[in-house]
């Protein structure tokens, strides 16, 4: 089998609203075949899933980058999904990325129901 990669693993809820807006940011900021995509449940807050893929992917494609998008209004947080929630749970998200793979860049993302992507918790 021929070996094959991409730089990076982008991981996102699976929430349909915000579909559109994350396609647009990836070919925006990614060319096609760079990368591989992720969709979990609450995205960050599926921490043991998120880097047992990031491990995947790793192993498999070769990758040096993570990014995780969380966004406003998740339903797999409830009551819990508050900004400050989703902020900790990026920030551990990273430390334990980097601790197991510290030559990763790890973006982290906040996006808002209009479509805005804050970045870097």
């Amino acid at each position: 089998m021929a070996e094959h990669g991409c730089g990076a693993i982008i991981i996102t809820c699976i929430d349909y609203r915000f579909q559109e807006y994350i396609n647009k940011w990836i070919g925006e900021n990614f060319l096609p075949g760079t990368y591989d995509r992720g969709a979990f449940a609450g995205a960050a807050k599926s921490l043991d899933t998120i880097v047992e893929q990031v491990g995947i992917s790793a192993k498999l494609h070769h990758i040096k980058k993570v990014v995780l998008i969380n966004h406003e209004d998740c339903g797999a947080y409830g009551k819990e999904g508050r900004i400050d929630q989703h902020i900790k749970d990026l920030k551990k998200a990273r430390q334990r990325i980097t601790k197991q793979y510290p030559i990763f860049e790890i973006d982290t993302f906040y996006l808002k129901l209009d479509g805005t992507f804050e970045q870097d918790f």
